[in-house]
């Protein structure tokens, strides 16, 4: 085998993905068709779900130096400042959610940290390298490269994005549909004349269309965003958005100093009909294609990763059966589609910038992996299946006690039980959990709760040596 798995695609879901199994010791290759990481920015906004998945691979620090909370929005019209338009429903930190609103990077940039940390943990990326097809069998999955060559790996995952080449081997399909037929322009662009202070929005008039300048946190560079009619075929050269610019906005056409990166798309909505096919898993775009509105794209995908990452690693290092790998699809496939919808309805107006996009609420109740074991839970009250939040527990801070690749086991208000497991953390319990007991997944959701040990130990050897201390 020339890896454990096969990573198809180094955007931020491969890489993400990359990180998780590294440090789990499995042994992960990330192969990406260009020879460079994605230059662009589109996918610039980090929920705060995600963020506590950042927390957790270690990247946290990094992806804070490197961006931004988003700016106001400022509307023009006829080079006059008409009224500000607040993009996002506000949030203020709680010790649950430490991380309480979006978080402005550059895709590009984001790639880069989650590169970098790939590589602190000894893994790699291979660029140049394209998957032209792939065969597998009892014991694993074989790529074969466009340059001749091929690579074989127990797994592979494709994360190769929205045209995914390995989806399209396997035949599976997408279900989904056109959410705006009109093209929207993005580019990366130096511009003089605009303050970084604000997200400058430009609404149609004289039969044009929409026009939006965002200045990209940690960066010099804006985000030019413009929508345009159906049917149209959208200019990418230099000269062409400079017209743009000059058409939709009171700023001359030589105020675009520099385009840096420039791309057109048509916002669609679409879901894989399966999220795995044998030794094969479909995570990201690959799985799922969203409208840009809200920032859900990026996020859900790199939750794919989160999901799939614990799982691949019981398999593959702690002697976990390879039926923990059917709850993948099981899991994600839903949640995707609930963030498809939120996403199509924010880009129709139908819906608020609020909890919902921070991704917070998302959970696993239903998940075969769940097991509420308390006879009665109140209205309300936290659950197995939900995401497990911070708090501090006798000076003890629980995301801290969570960050790394092990289960946690949650003693509060009640006595710890015998079973042994990576981290234990006991004492009274806080506002956000009641008293019981909580087994806590690596990837931050609860797997197992009760008001006594009855049934633990059982769960936990559904993972073979997964959650078990040394």
């Amino acid at each position: 085998m020339d890896a454990d798995v096969l990573i198809v695609g180094a955007g931020p879901t491969g890489l993400a993905l990359g990180v998780d199994l590294a440090r789990r010791g499995v042994h992960a290759l990330v192969l990406e068709r260009a020879q460079a990481l994605f230059p662009g920015s589109r996918g610039k906004g980090l929920q705060p779900r995600t963020m506590e998945v950042f927390d957790d691979l270690g990247v946290i620090d990094a992806i804070h130096a490197a961006g931004g909370t988003y700016p106001v929005g400022m509307v023009w019209r006829n080079g006059e400042r008409v009224g500000e338009h607040h993009m996002f429903d506000p949030a203020e930190p709680s010790e649950d959610a430490p991380y309480n609103k979006p978080w402005m990077v550059p895709q590009w940039r984001t790639q880069e940290i989650l590169a970098a940390r790939l590589a602190e943990l000894g893994g790699e990326v291979v660029l140049g390298r394209e998957a032209a097809g792939l065969t597998q069998d009892a014991e694993g999955v074989t790529v074969r490269l466009a340059d001749g060559g091929s690579l074989r790996g127990r797994y592979l995952v494709a994360a190769d994005g929205g045209r995914s080449a390995v989806r399209r081997a396997l035949g599976i399909g997408m279900t989904g549909e056109t959410v705006d037929p009109g093209p929207t322009l993005v580019a990366d662009v130096r511009i003089t004349g605009l303050d970084r202070d604000n997200w400058h929005i430009f609404p149609p008039h004289d039969g044009g269309d929409f026009l939006a300048v965002c200045p990209l946190a940690g960066t010099e560079d804006f985000q030019l965003t413009a929508r345009f009619p159906e049917g149209t075929d959208v200019d990418l050269a230099p000269d062409a958005i400079r017209k743009v610019l000059a058409a939709r906005s009171h700023l001359p056409a030589d105020a675009l100093t520099e385009v840096r990166w420039a791309s057109d798309f048509r916002p669609r909505a679409a879901l894989a009909d399966r999220f795995r096919a044998g030794r094969v898993f479909l995570a990201g775009d690959a799985a799922h294609v969203h409208s840009p509105a809200g920032g859900q794209g990026l996020n859900t995908s790199v939750q794919d990763a989160y999901n799939l990452g614990w799982k691949l690693g019981a398999v593959l290092t702690d002697g976990a059966p390879a039926a923990l790998l059917d709850s993948y699809e099981e899991e994600r496939r839903p949640v995707a589609a609930q963030m498809l919808d939120l996403s199509t309805g924010v880009h129709r107006g139908e819906v608020r910038r609020g909890d919902a996009t921070r991704q917070l609420g998302l959970g696993y109740r239903d998940s075969p992996l769940t097991e509420e074991t308390r006879a009665a839970v109140p209205e309300g009250a936290l659950r197995a299946g939900d995401r497990a939040p911070d708090a501090t527990v006798d000076g003890v801070r629980l995301f801290d006690a969570f960050r790394g690749p092990h289960w946690t086991l949650l003693a509060l208000g009640t006595d710890a039980p015998a079973a042994r497991v990576a981290q234990l953390v006991t004492g009274s319990a806080p506002a956000a959990y009641g008293t019981g007991l909580f087994l806590v997944r690596p990837d931050g959701y609860i797997g197992w709760a009760g008001a006594t040990p009855d049934g633990l130990d059982a769960y936990l050897r559904r993972f073979g040596a997964a959650g078990w201390g040394s």
